[in-house]
């Protein structure tokens, strides 16, 4: 399902002798178009036209419908249709199953009704969009790029400032020192450092606290309640410093009762195994809370530590290049533990989190409004499709104009 685009486009790149595939795919053709059959791939569009299949013949995952065109029906002007809002919205209405495994029956496919222009005139369709859907995917791909550079120049822009301090300029408007000289700090990865300030370890001027397991049964009971975070609401947390609000409580009770951590507020938590600690997301909890077992939490001394500081230079921090060796990434307590942080004077983290507070913000924006473009431009590429081949625009004319 990872070769098949959303929108159109088949990747390629594996190849097996066909001797050796016994059965367990579903095989199509040049011409064809296969459909995603499973939520949430059907949903989201993901189809493409078949070509250029080596030998002319590919076999994919159980998990697509197939559909020929007939002679009546040209194979460009059957993909569009099929990509089509109207042809996602009754298809999603007749999914079977439950939950992450609802499926459109091959029974929709078969029964599906469609205006059918002449063979020229869906041609000129097929053309049209063609044309029309590759100039904005072209101007999406710009923006993506563009995306790409916003958020490699804020990573840069953390990074650089909680190793080597704030320019001269924001340094001289904060009173803190201006391009202050520098001095090994001792380990090899992070360089030189600012001479006042200290090099320590993590946990040397923070508390870290593990996460707990909490069963369905014991949330969202009544009582005092305290929120309770999963790894997921990080990964789905918005690119802000602060969590937001907890889709799940537990009381106090419950937690003392599991012998599970409550976190003290302001607190940075973030994942310690699985896919999410890949992501390297960060975020501050506003108020006291839990967390399951798959996160830490990082509790600051905040006589020495300012909790803005310790964000960002745990943002600044790639965990990826700490991860325990095994199948499944994880960053152990004992790891953690012996992290490094650096410690300017208390002034000066302040200072340095207040800057990167308002700097980040500048490029937190330029990104929601390129990606809020990016949204338009694939809203509008879905109502062209859909008014192209339902008749709505007339393009044979639009084409010979």
């Amino acid at each position: 399902m990872d070769s098949v685009g959303v929108g159109g486009g088949l990747k390629l790149g594996q190849s097996r002798i066909r001797a050796d595939v016994n059965g367990g795919y579903t095989e199509f053709q040049d011409g064809d178009v296969v459909v995603a059959k499973i939520t949430p791939c059907f949903e989201n569009g993901k189809a493409a036209l078949a070509s250029g299949l080596l030998n002319g013949v590919a076999y994919g995952t159980t998990e697509l419908h197939v559909l020929r065109a007939k002679p009546t029906l040209v194979p460009g002007f059957l993909f569009y249709v099929a990509i089509s809002h109207v042809f996602r919205q009754l298809g999603e209405s007749e999914m079977y199953g439950a939950g992450g495994q609802k499926r459109v029956p091959q029974e929709f496919n078969k029964d599906y009704r469609t205006l059918l222009p002449p063979l020229s005139e869906q041609r000129a369709i097929a053309a049209f969009l063609d044309r029309e859907t590759g100039r904005l995917d072209r101007l999406v791909a710009k923006k993506r790029e563009l995306i790409e550079r916003l958020k490699e120049k804020r990573a840069a822009l953390i990074s650089r400032t909680v190793t080597r301090g704030l320019p001269a300029e924001a340094a001289a408007m904060a009173g803190v020192p201006e391009n202050p000289p520098l001095k090994p700090s001792g380990i090899e990865w992070l360089g030189e450092i600012p001479e006042h300030w200290q090099v320590r370890r993590l946990k040397d001027h923070s508390v870290l606290m593990a996460g707990a397991a909490f069963p369905h049964d014991e949330q969202n009971v009544e009582g005092e309640e305290l929120p309770f975070y999963k790894v997921g609401d990080l990964v789905a947390s918005s690119d802000g410093r602060f969590m937001g609000a907890a889709p799940n409580t537990v009381n106090r009770t419950t937690a003392a009762a599991l012998r599970a951590s409550v976190i003290s507020s302001p607190a940075v938590i973030y994942a310690k195994i699985g896919a999410a600690l890949l992501l390297n997301r960060r975020r501050i909890t506003t108020r006291p809370c839990c967390i399951d077992n798959n996160m830490t939490a990082c509790i600051p001394d905040y006589r020495k530590v300012v909790v803005g500081w310790l964000y960002y230079w745990l943002s600044a921090l790639d965990f990826g290049e700490f991860l325990n060796p095994g199948a499944v990434p994880s960053f152990s307590e004992g790891y953690q533990s012996t992290l490094a942080i650096l410690i300017p004077p208390l002034p000066e983290q302040a200072a340095i989190a207040a800057y990167l507070d308002e700097e980040t913000a500048k490029l937190d924006a330029l990104v929601e409004k390129v990606e809020e473009a990016v949204e338009r431009l694939q809203e509008y590429r879905t109502a062209l499709i859909t008014a192209a081949v339902t008749g709505t625009i007339y393009v044979r004319r639009e084409t010979h104009a």
